[in-house]
């Protein structure tokens, strides 16, 4: 048999090389898993419910409780995890005076935030939930205008950084099984009338915007100073 040309060759290589780099994307598109979408509007079971009241943080003995409406996809809500909740969690959450209280509430408008609520969701199964919750908000502005398929990778990705197991994660994410509870934390920020994110509500009263530290301080130094004090030898009651 006759051996190759020169020519010959150079198309045999170059067929080669784009059989690989098509493997390589291939691979690429199997290990980041396919495009997600939750569903909205879906009817809530009572297992959707049963013993999660919301994402929590801080002591159950804290005298005042703080209830934050968010959506991921939303400006104001980043604003105020990135620029806000740092000093709430470090004097209010940390100092016991508070036990917060996140609720997702997925605006219509904003494509990605059930997306992003369920992916937060698939890392509290791995004990990772607030790690994710603070690097969705800080990492907004680069997947919020991404496609369906963009934002999957990229949160993907996040529970990677954070130390996450991706296998159990792609599992959690394909199956949209917290799609009920998203819809009934946004079914709840309805009932109590939230019209926008963020929102909070503290109190018994509703304080919509990315409220400063400053002013949530206020508030809840009101609160705590009119809470009942425990009784000395008073073991506290069970949540």
């Amino acid at each position: 048999m006759a051996a190759p040309s020169a020519p010959g060759l150079k198309r045999f290589y170059a067929l080669l090389a784009g059989i690989a780099v098509a493997g390589v994307i291939a691979l690429v598109l199997v290990l980041r898993g396919k495009p997600v979408s939750i569903p909205a509007n879906v009817v809530v079971q009572t297992a959707d419910t049963a013993g999660f009241r919301g994402y929590l943080l801080g002591q159950p003995t804290a005298p005042v409780e703080v209830t934050e409406y968010g959506d991921f996809q939303c400006p104001a809500c980043a604003s105020f995890d990135v620029t806000q909740f740092p000093t709430v969690k470090e004097r209010l959450i940390a100092g016991g005076v508070v036990r917060w209280r996140y609720r997702d509430f997925p605006l219509s408008q904003h494509r990605h935030s059930r997306l992003a609520a369920h992916a937060a969701a698939c890392a509290d199964e791995q004990g990772k939930y607030w790690e994710m919750h603070r690097l969705i908000y800080e990492s907004q502005l680069d997947w919020a205008e991404q496609s369906d398929g963009g934002a999957t990778s990229f949160f993907r990705d996040l529970v990677k950084t954070i130390g996450g197991d991706p296998a159990r994660y792609d599992a959690c994410m394909q199956s949209a099984k917290y799609a009920g509870r998203i819809q009934a934390s946004y079914d709840e920020g309805t009932k109590v009338g939230l019209g926008s994110t963020p929102t909070f509500l503290i109190g018994g009263r509703l304080y919509p915007g990315a409220i400063y530290y400053d002013d949530l301080k206020k508030v809840v130094d009101s609160l705590a100073a009119a809470a009942p004090k425990p009784q000395p030898g008073t073991a506290p009651a069970a949540k």
